[in-house]
């Protein structure tokens, strides 16, 4: 048994991001967000479309890369979504 997780980002049908981690499997967790399992902006904004994930071999670290990439503006967040570490780099130096 594992105590990993996968860290999630989806698109909203509003064309907004949702950030989450999934301790389950990954497509259960995206078919509960377009079922309205969790009521909140999610269910309101369905359906929702898997864009970026990462696996974390520790729960704590899904958690903690959440905590991170939800305090990130969209074009950080599309940059990672892309795999654009170049782009994602230049967005880091910007803030600081």
């Amino acid at each position: 048994m594992t105590d990993g997780a996968h860290l999630y980002i989806v698109r909203r049908a509003d064309g907004s991001y949702y950030t989450g981690p999934a301790r389950s499997g990954l497509e259960q967790r995206i078919a509960q967000h377009n079922s309205g399992a969790f009521d909140g902006y999610t269910a309101k904004r369905r359906p929702v479309v898997l864009v970026f994930s990462q696996w974390f071999d520790h729960i704590a670290d899904a958690i903690a890369a959440e905590r991170q990439v939800k305090g990130w503006s969209r074009a950080k967040k599309e940059a990672l979504i892309r795999g654009d570490f170049d782009e994602l780099h230049v967005l880091a130096r910007r803030r600081s």
